[in-house]
């Protein structure tokens, strides 16, 4: 499995990561488990979750559950926490610690920046950025992040403003484009922030909750996200199958051309763009 430097981190990481959201909890456990267990034997190594995750934090007590069995050794363990007040995150940190059967997390993310009031309430003196330094502080967490799956330029913001170790944000090739309406882009607003100040960047939506599956090459989708600079792409994976495919295309994976890239995001651009930047801003994976 390809292994990339994750920014500032000093940590490598695979490619491929493993998506704990809302495509590991329609497992039943058991066999979530077994397929989580199945991808980390072929060489994911990071591991992707939340608090939201399942009514009940199903993806995190099955991750605690593998950790527990496996050990930890190489793996990169990431959590996303959605409360925004200082106590509330607090106490939901220490609920996804118990959850994952771990004292500390490798990386905390502050979970869906939605907007500029949104960034406010994080930013506030009792808000989630202040709880997650103190995570960060106090080794509960080793590095702090930020997630966004719509508005570039306050995940922008947010990024020349704190000091966040890594970012996860939606890229893929139908995000890209110059659409009226929509016109900004991850790509070009808040990844070259990212990768300016070494914030390790995870690319996530590479199928766009799987609106431009069919209109592109699943493998096609795959590689344009790992042909920006990023250290890997976070995806979810509903059916066993969709783990040996994914891992066989990240371990023989090459960049696409840049006009291959150029001329996908046109197409995709202009049949999806607008559409999705309207859904993600309300998206919840959960």
């Amino acid at each position: 499995m390809p292994m990339r430097p994750l920014g500032r981190t000093g940590t490598n990481v695979s490619i491929l990561a493993f998506g704990g959201g809302s495509r590991f909890v329609q497992y039943e456990e058991e066999k979530g488990i077994e397929v989580l267990n199945h991808a980390l034997d072929l060489g994911i190594t990071y591991i992707d979750t939340a608090d939201s995750y399942g009514r009940n934090g199903e993806s995190q007590i099955r991750i605690g559950k593998v950790l527990k069995a496996r050990g930890r050794n190489g793996l990169w363990l990431v959590s996303k926490i959605g409360p925004r007040k200082y106590d509330d995150f607090m106490r939901m940190l220490d609920t996804n610690l118990k959850r994952l059967q771990v004292d500390h997390v490798d990386l905390l993310h502050i979970h869906a920046l939605m907007g500029p009031d949104d960034l406010a309430a994080i930013e506030a003196k009792d808000g989630a950025y202040a709880a997650a330094v103190k995570a960060r502080d106090q080794k509960m967490a080793r590095f702090i992040g930020i997630t966004c799956h719509a508005f570039p330029d306050v995940l922008k913001t947010a990024l020349e403003r704190h000091d966040f170790d890594c970012t996860q944000m939606a890229l893929n090739a139908a995000l890209r484009g110059m659409v009226k309406g929509a016109e900004s882009s991850f790509e070009a607003t808040a990844l070259p922030v990212a990768l300016r100040k070494k914030v390790g960047v995870t690319a996530m939506k590479i199928f766009a909750q799987d609106a431009i599956v069919g209109q592109a090459p699943v493998d096609k989708l795959i590689r344009y996200s790992l042909s920006l600079p990023v250290a890997a792409a976070v995806i979810g994976m509903p059916k066993p199958e969709h783990v040996e495919q994914n891992v066989a295309v990240a371990k023989a994976f090459t960049p696409l051309p840049a006009d291959e890239m150029k001329r996908m995001s046109g197409e995709l651009s202009e049949k999806n763009k607008l559409a999705l930047v309207r859904f993600f801003e309300g998206h919840v994976d959960a």
